[in-house]
């Protein structure tokens, strides 16, 4: 693996009011390595900070290098003995809750050792998931999308959180934390900081059997200044001694490095970081199809008194496999089903005869004949739906069109909305983001749609 890695050059003279000069400074002392052949910058960068390239960079090269105590977690923080001393009374559904007291702490101490880190996010201002609309926003621009109830989720959980553990926990350290000044709203600001810059390290698969619980959240300088995009060129790598952030493609001179977050959908993206992909280059987008929307348009498609009790037993059947559940969705990605083995499954049982079902019961859901999941995933890829049969096709069409019903506004609006460059220059920021994902969302759901479209 190529490498030319050495301490980032700073100039003499350093400005106090320079929050990225200072992070540099800040980087050098703790021994955190930036290739020459980068550097950070605000413009330029399709977000507030990024990583650009100075001249041209080939694939493999190590572009800065990370030591492990430099990373911030509650093992590195100054309160890390009260931390692990509590660990028990702070045991939370998110796991958050250590780093994120460890973060109250550090961001509100003058003389914090990561205060020249934390400083490049004053006031977290250019934080801007969804969390921080207005409720009403999120209902106009994110209806349908899965947002508005991902969002109102995450707001009872961290306020419940806050109230029922932190709170108690500060009480008892009046010495470390004051809840005057580590309140809710700055518990928010530092949740939705973790959410968009912290990482997790990946659990080692030694023994697939064992169930493995996923690792802490961490800060990582210099690493969450990267930006994301699907088709990255650069990757956060993990050995014993330290994080290095390697180029996985050549890196022309100019072009901007972009890390990845993963596999992710526009809606993750803007639920989670702030920010989408423009349509359409997000190739990871995807839509969801409400299982409970399936069941929907099984019912339209019942005829009679007795197709509705049957359907009702085999929705019951299909719940106590939990195949489906009452929240659950149907994933659809650009190629087709993501979720195929269910919706296969679910398909199948739903467009039995009552013989079949009859014999799938006695059965308790096994069949000598099933199919495997190469089978299925391929019957239900975009390339292959026309060739379902027509009851199959009648339950995917009803069911897309249930779902882009659920949306504020037609999927044609939101096409002309994005060709007509001149009214998506007058939408704000958060409106734009919204188009995004919901005519990627759509847009899925319109060629599902299409392609189960009956036959004239």
């Amino acid at each position: 693996m190529a490498t030319d890695t050495k301490r980032p050059k700073i100039d003499d003279e350093i400005c106090v009011l320079d929050p990225l000069k200072n992070f540099l400074v800040w980087c050098d002392s703790v021994n955190l390595t930036l290739s020459d052949k980068v550097y950070l910058s605000k413009e330029g960068t399709v977000a507030e900070y990024g990583m650009l390239a100075k001249e041209d960079i080939e694939e493999g090269h190590i572009l800065f290098s990370i030591p492990r105590e430099t990373l911030l977690h509650q093992g590195t923080t100054k309160v890390k003995r009260v931390l692990e001393e509590g660990k028990k009374t702070l045991e939370s559904a998110s796991g958050w809750v250590p780093l994120l007291l460890g973060l109250l702490y550090e961001y509100t101490c003058s003389q914090s050792h990561w205060k020249p880190y934390l400083s490049l996010w004053p006031d977290f201002k250019t934080l801007d998931q969804p969390m921080f609309w207005s409720e009403e926003e999120r209902d106009k621009v994110l209806k349908g999308t899965g947002i508005p109830e991902a969002v109102n989720t995450d707001l009872k959980k961290l306020q419940d959180e806050y109230n029922n553990i932190v709170l108690p926990f500060m009480k008892s350290h009046p010495d470390l934390w004051d809840p005057e000044k580590h309140n809710l709203e700055l518990y928010k600001s530092l949740v939705a900081f973790v959410m968009a810059y912290s990482f997790q390290e990946p659990v080692e698969d030694e023994d697939e059997e064992e169930e493995k619980q996923p690792n802490p959240p961490m800060m990582v300088p210099m690493a969450d200044m990267l930006n994301h995009v699907s088709k990255h060129n650069a990757n956060l790598e993990y050995t014993p001694e330290c994080l290095k952030m390697v180029s996985v493609r050549h890196i022309g001179k100019g072009e901007e490095v972009f890390n990845t977050y993963g596999q992710m959908a526009n809606w993750q993206l803007l639920h989670m970081y702030g920010f989408a992909e423009p349509f359409p280059m997000n190739s990871n987008d995807t839509a969801d199809i409400q299982m409970s929307s399936v069941y929907k348009a099984a019912v339209q498609v019942a005829q009679n008194e007795a197709d509705q009790r049957l359907l009702v037993d085999k929705w019951n059947m299909l719940c106590e496999m939990e195949i489906v559940g009452e929240k659950g969705v149907f994933i659809f990605g650009q190629l087709g089903s993501l979720t195929y083995n269910e919706l296969y499954t679910t398909l199948k049982v739903l467009c039995m005869s009552v013989q079949d079902f009859e014999e799938f019961c006695e059965n308790e859901g096994w069949e000598e004949d099933e199919e495997d999941d190469d089978e299925m995933e391929e019957a239900l890829s975009f390339s292959r739906l026309t060739g379902l049969s027509a009851e199959w096709k009648c339950l995917l069409h009803t069911a897309s069109a249930l779902m882009l019903d659920s949306y504020s506004e037609d999927v044609e609006m939101d096409r002309r909305r994005l060709e007509d460059q001149g009214a998506l220059a007058e939408l704000g920021s958060r409106e734009k983001r919204a188009l995004h994902v919901r005519y990627g969302q759509k847009s899925i759901l319109q060629r599902l749609q299409q392609l189960t479209k009956p036959a004239s």
